[in-house]
């Protein structure tokens, strides 16, 4: 039928003689035929227009709908593209900006006698000089970092994917993708937040940093800034504090074992881990050796030499005081444009001495005594910190305990107790008896598990008596002790409950010895601090201490009744492992249950000083250790060395006399007949029953803990093959 008639004209269909809407024959809108009569139109059948209509339609429809389709994905995608990087770039630090002020000047820190104790500022440090150094030592870092380091434009796109792929079957982090770039722009740019903004960020800069400098700028600021573990950032420093030798004098083993602590620092430390340094260094070397970095000849030699490590090569942990004063410090100097210089509180001589009696004692009985970290800050008398040592080794650990771990302090809090009670109109002649006593349902012990009648308050204080030290809480209200030990320097949570006056809450070795300083000088309170004045190098003062005016928070007479009470606990109580001599000393010891914690904190001659002994390991007990045993000791090695050649002081004592104590008197026999307390010298500190009032233990709160630590000598010169021999052999190390 499409063919019938003359071809005259088109329709919108492409009729014949004038096509129509319909495409019909002949003129406008389906007209008939020119030669004929005209007939009536016949229409078309609905089923034969449809049976070829709607396929060409369908096919069309389908390319069509999908390009259509995929141009509004495309066009969504593109505007979540751009609102991405809007939201990823909005508060992105203008690198121009920030690469200006990246060398910026050192920090020197001077002690209270103008002795320089460290330089800081090394991880703002110009980049280093790769021409001064072997080849092999960036190259090491290179082969266990960043193989593709000079392939790829700040990122590895594929290291990404692949990294993705092996998290999402391990169901966690295992493996990670970040080049030497992006961890480069991170430590430059940005915070150490884990998250996807800051991850778009750092790829952003990475590119940024690819683009502005060249590989070897960027690999020579990544070995000025990159952290090594025990205070070292860069290269520089690692090989000074590790080998004691500058980086063109490493070996190829050294640099394999430094670029190996990058991974975690911690974790890899020679010194504290020697056998896992050694083996993440074996791997170093053979990657070095796979990428040609190396000769199979020189990884062998390199395994068979000896390392010699330097533990404290600084001679000092002098770094737990500095990374409790850096963060003030910084927010002090702001910008400076030249070396700045920190007027500290330190003396250097004291900090010796505290880390040599620290060490000293554990090295003597930290072993047998399941003891193995320990503590100690001393306190002038108007708060400036003269030594702070944060464990056993800086270089092992850089958790600070002097500041960070919080702990019971046992029967060393009694001491505000008692200052309640005196306040409150009590005298060291008071008596009170010591009996059964129960609160609620908890009931304080003794450490002897014993009863020992009528005492004074003197000889409770001396005998560090739980029972009466409970008593005179109650009677004085808990909440007055409180107000005591605020108002003496304590700012930790306090819980008033009833086992507040045993020591239960938890407070830092600093808080609990700057709350004994009002005792021992005079009765004011202090803030410890650690510096006095801040300076550029040319004599500019751009902060000085203002000198408090003295807020005094100890009546004159209840001091010197305390002052009474802490010499008869060193003289003839728990304390008398901290006797000294030439001088008057007073303390009180500290240990709570199941021997976790042990505290002496004492002063003479207006100088405090607090030591705490334990382990990181809550759960890890200590072999009987009480606070007159280890802390006691520690505490006069030290002070012996920190007052010897200076001249007694006195304590102001009672004006009235008072009864001594009498460690043996029983005035009033209990009924169940147990033994007095036995002579002086079988006497034990008092240690307190921790307890919550469902008599369960109250664990201190320390979340940023590391693991527990043994005490490990300086390990010896021993090459990487013969510890990976022993590792094999399971010999003892």
């Amino acid at each position: 039928m499409a063919n019938r008639g003359r071809k005259s004209g088109g329709g919108n269909r492409g009729g014949y003689q004038g096509g129509g809407n319909s495409g019909g024959y002949g003129g406008d809108n389906g007209g008939g035929y020119d030669d004929g009569p005209p007939r009536r139109p016949q229409q078309r059948r609905p089923a034969q227009r449809r049976s070829s209509g709607p396929k060409r339609k369908q096919g069309r429809g389908f390319w069509g709908g999908l390009g259509y389709w995929g141009a509004v994905f495309g066009l969504w995608m593109a505007v979540l593209g751009v609102g991405v990087f809007i939201w990823v770039a909005s508060d992105l630090p203008d690198p121009e900006e920030l690469w200006k002020k990246t060398d910026r000047p050192s920090i020197t820190y001077v002690d209270v006698n103008g002795v320089v104790i460290d330089r800081r500022g090394a991880a703002d440090a110009p980049p280093v000089d790769l021409s001064t150094m072997p080849e092999y030592v960036p190259q090491a870092v290179l082969a266990i970092e960043d193989r593709k380091f000079y392939k790829h434009w700040g990122f590895d796109f594929f290291g990404i994917a692949r990294a993705v792929l092996v998290n999402l079957q391990a169901g966690r982090t295992v493996q990670g993708a970040s080049t030497l770039t992006q961890q480069l722009a991170k430590n430059l740019f940005l915070s150490s937040d884990q998250n996807l903004k800051r991850k778009a960020q750092e790829l952003l800069l990475s590119v940024w940093l690819e683009s502005r400098f060249t590989k070897d700028e960027i690999l020579s600021l990544y070995l000025a800034r990159v952290y090594f573990g025990a205070g070292a950032y860069g290269i520089e420093e690692a090989s000074e504090r590790y080998f004691n030798k500058e980086p063109a004098n490493l070996t190829i083993s050294e640099a394999a074992l430094l670029a190996g602590l990058l991974k975690a620092p911690s974790r890899y430390n020679p010194i504290s881990s020697t056998t896992r340094a050694a083996e993440r260094a074996t791997i170093v070397l053979d990657v070095m050796e796979r990428e040609n970095v190396i000769t199979h000849e020189q990884r062998l030699q390199a395994v068979r030499q000896p390392l010699r490590f330097v533990p404290n090569a600084r001679g000092s942990n002098v770094g737990y005081f500095l990374d409790w004063i850096e963060p003030e410090v910084a927010a002090i100097i702001d910008e400076p444009n030249e070396d700045i210089i920190v007027q500290t509180t330190l003396d250097t001589r004291h900090q010796n001495f505290a880390e040599i009696a620290i060490q000293n004692e554990i090295e003597r009985t930290g072993r047998a005594s399941a003891m193995s970290q320990a503590a100690l800050v001393a306190i002038s008398g108007d708060g400036g910190v003269r030594a702070l040592v944060g464990g056993k080794s800086y270089n092992e650990s850089e958790f600070n305990r002097a500041i960070d771990a919080k702990r019971q302090p046992g029967s060393a809090f009694k001491p505000f107790v008692y200052t309640a009670a005196f306040e409150r109109g009590e005298n060291p002649n008071s008596i009170r008896s010591d009996h059964p006593l129960t609160l609620g349902n908890w009931s304080p012990q003794n450490y002897d598990g014993q009863y020992h009648g009528s005492m004074t308050l003197l000889s409770a204080f001396t005998r560090s008596i739980n029972t009466i030290a409970v008593q005179l809480s109650e009677e004085a209200g808990r909440d007055a002790v409180i107000r005591v030990a605020r108002r003496l320097g304590i700012r930790s949570r306090i819980d008033p409950d009833p086992t507040l006056a045993l020591g239960t809450q938890v407070l830092s070795p600093l808080e609990l010895t700057a709350a004994y300083t009002p005792f021992s000088n005079g009765g004011a309170a202090v803030t410890p601090y650690g510096f006095s004045q801040v300076s550029t190098r040319s004599g500019t003062i751009l902060w000085r201490r203002a000198t408090p005016q003295p807020r005094r928070v100890i009546d004159d007479t209840v001091l010197r009744y305390m002052n009474y009470m802490f010499q008869s606990v060193v003289t003839s109580g728990t304390a008398r492992s901290a006797a000294l001599s030439d001088r008057m000393v007073g303390g009180k010891t500290g240990t709570t249950s199941d021997y976790r914690d042990a505290w002496f904190v004492g002063f003479t001659g207006g100088y405090t000083a607090g030591v705490w002994v334990g382990n990181d390991d809550f759960g890890r007990k200590m072999n009987r250790v009480t606070g007159g045993a280890a802390p006691a000791r520690i505490w006069r090695a030290f002070m012996e060395a920190a007052q010897r050649g200076t001249a007694p002081r006195a304590f102001a004592l009672p004006l009235a006399p008072i009864a001594p104590a009498d460690l043996a008197m029983v005035a009033t026999p209990l009924e169940n007949g147990v033994e007095a307390m036995g002579s002086p010298s079988t006497m034990t500190d008092g240690g307190a029953i921790i307890t919550d009032n469902n008599g369960e233990v109250k664990k201190p709160d320390n979340p940023n803990a590391p693991e527990a630590q043994s005490p490990t000598p300086a390990p010896e010169a021993r090459s990487l093959d013969d510890i990976i021999k022993d590792i094999q052999e399971n010999k003892p190390k």
